[in-house]
């Protein structure tokens, strides 16, 4: 009984990290494929902290406009609007308004943003004494990274994998796969938005395999 009731604390205990607030003054890369619930954690992390009356700052960037040009929406099907949305031409430092009091700024779609983006989010986790958690794709569909991610690899205090499996198999996802017609491309822009149709989460063999069924060569250096 004790064994079972560890085994369980185990397997729980990741996702628990994952949605429970931190309190930390730090700037945090939650990453994972497609379809692997990272907006869901994002709105569940905000729900914790206004259930507890605490102010949360949500971002998002202004490139995203699937659902609607402030809408934060997960597939599950909850969503919450954003409080400031980010342009190409925003700067942070002085654009971004600080509440009176504020405990968590939570980004989405966090790939879309711009390295210089990234770097001013790291300044702002010091000057305001605050923890931001960033979301998002860590690489494109052509296995190549996000400069915006790249940019939060190389300054994120924790980085975190949000995990989920391959729609082919049932091996963790890593890659994501671009259909077009039901055939796997990797040609296209890097920022590209579609419905989740479009893109899939694939481990390395189901990646390779659906390029070589679409006589498509994997993505050289």
């Amino acid at each position: 009984m004790l064994l079972t009731s560890l085994l369980i604390i185990a397997l729980l205990l990741p996702l628990f990290l994952l949605f429970t607030p931190t309190t930390s003054n730090k700037l945090y890369f939650r990453h994972g494929p497609v379809s692997s619930a990272k907006t869901l954690n994002l709105l569940s992390v905000a729900h914790s902290y206004r259930s507890q009356n605490k102010t949360v700052l949500l971002l998002k960037p202004s490139l995203d406009t699937r659902f609607g040009n402030a809408t934060i929406k997960s597939r599950s099907g909850l969503e919450k609007t954003a409080d400031f949305m980010i342009e190409d031409t925003t700067d942070l430092l002085v654009d971004l308004q600080k509440p009176k009091e504020l405990h968590c700024i939570l980004v989405d779609e966090v790939q879309f943003l711009s390295p210089h983006h990234i770097s001013q989010l790291r300044h702002i986790t010091s000057l305001w004494s605050v923890p931001i958690i960033c979301y998002g794709l860590r690489t494109d569909f052509r296995t190549r990274l996000f400069p915006g991610s790249k940019r939060l690899l190389e300054l994120a205090d924790n980085i975190e994998e949000i995990k989920t499996t391959c729609y082919g198999c049932n091996r963790k996802a890593l890659f994501n796969l671009k259909h077009v017609d039901g055939v796997a491309v990797v040609d296209g822009p890097s920022v590209q938005l579609g419905c989740e149709e479009s893109y899939f989460p694939t481990c390395f063999t189901c990646y390779k395999k659906a390029l070589t069924q679409a006589d498509t060569e994997f993505p050289s250096d």
